[in-house]
């Protein structure tokens, strides 16, 4: 239980040095310009590849640039040939590191991005297409936008469906808290994807348990600390009502602890979502009760996979169905009763991957407007 302590106390420090290391082989790029539409499809036999993301302190974060890496080395290339673009959670900086990046290479770049929230995602792919660039996004871009309008630039986007997993966590805790009693949920970043149907199927499980008096929906940004000042804030406020926490992400579980600790609380209900090795690990000892595994080892392969091979021309985009377009990732509930199992097939080490078998774990093509 001490990584959570070290690993808050750590956070400020890393974000820092990462952040610095985000910009760390632009600065001898020039300033992002207006870039030209392209015409005619462009194919590089070399592409630079590079992962746009949030923060490689928070372990999801960790496990998908590791993906990435695996990817790259699959190549014969060192991990150094993966440029990191680090936004500390910031759109905006997500946006203008990219624009940097396709300033200095324009065409010959294979992109693999979170967009960090739903509204950034267009202007990050509209910035890519200009250049004649390619993109692969993950978890945030508005419902109106698809690859397909974009031709073979914006070559694919991988969500997950949270909703069900979601409500299955939220049953799970429900079933602990003996159908009875007050719970409160932390959330994501607002805007995030994720975070809106983590909490719609947070919301889902509550139909089915009258007993269950929801007390707060607080946002904490998938971050460990704001979740600890949250959390803080909730047992303050509601005390004993408290009889179960529901996070919708393992890092802001990490806070949650940490708070209930303070207090000398070590027997509260708390279940997740993400499936970091910390999270599985507290799982394995019943601190926390479920999570949610994604893959992101694999996803942050497979994503770079597939705008480094559209770059290269091995396959093209545009004659793919949509549902190799835009596409739901692998979730796997993780509770006690199995997490001894699972954490020794995916974190104690990670599976070999084919990664140019780009559709192999996806679970068919995104669906708006339904809870699945």
């Amino acid at each position: 239980m001490s990584f959570i302590k070290d690993y808050i106390e750590q956070q400020t420090l890393n974000r820092r040095n990462l952040l610095l290391l985000s910009a760390y082989g632009l600065c001898g790029a020039a300033a992002a310009t207006a870039l030209r539409p392209t015409g005619a499809r462009a194919v590089t036999p070399s592409p630079k590849i590079a992962w746009s993301y949030r923060d490689r302190t928070n372990p999801y974060w960790n496990a998908i640039v590791s993906g990435g890496n695996a990817f790259v080395r699959s190549l014969g290339l060192p991990e150094s040939a993966l440029i990191n673009l680090i936004n500390g959670g910031s759109s905006e900086k997500s946006l203008a590191d990219i624009q940097s990046l396709l300033a200095r290479y324009g065409s010959s770049l294979a992109l693999a991005a979170d967009p960090n929230d739903m509204p950034n995602c267009r202007p990050v792919v509209e910035a890519v297409s200009r250049a004649g660039a390619y993109v692969s996004t993950i978890w945030n871009k508005t419902d109106d936008l698809h690859p397909w309008d974009f031709g073979d630039n914006y070559v694919s986007h991988m969500t997950w469906s949270d909703i069900g997993p979601s409500e299955q966590t939220a049953r799970v805790l429900f079933d602990a808290m003996g159908g009875k009693g007050g719970v409160v949920h932390l959330g994501g970043i607002a805007s995030n994807n994720p975070a809106i149907e983590r909490l719609a199927g947070f919301r889902n499980a509550l139909k089915a348990y009258p007993n269950i008096q929801l007390l707060a929906v607080q946002a904490a940004d998938w971050d460990t600390q704001k979740a600890n000042q949250v959390m803080s804030g909730f047992l303050t406020r509601y005390g004993d009502a408290i009889k179960g926490v529901h996070c919708a992400s393992d890092t802001m579980a990490y806070g949650v602890i940490e708070a209930l600790r303070a207090e000398g609380i070590e027997d509260m209900p708390v279940v997740s979502y993400d499936g970091n090795p910390q999270a599985v690990e507290l799982v394995t000892k019943g601190k926390i009760l479920a999570t949610v595994f994604t893959n992101p080892y694999w996803a942050g392969g497979i994503t770079a996979s597939l705008a480094y091979y559209a770059a290269t021309g091995a396959f093209k985009p545009s004659a793919e169905p949509h549902e190799h377009r835009e596409f739901y990732g692998p979730t796997t509930l993780v509770t006690t009763k199995d997490a001894q199992d699972f954490k020794a097939k995916y974190i104690d080490t990670n599976p070999q991957y084919d990664w140019k078998n780009f559709w192999s774990m996806t679970r068919g093509q995104i669906q708006y407007g339904k809870t699945i």
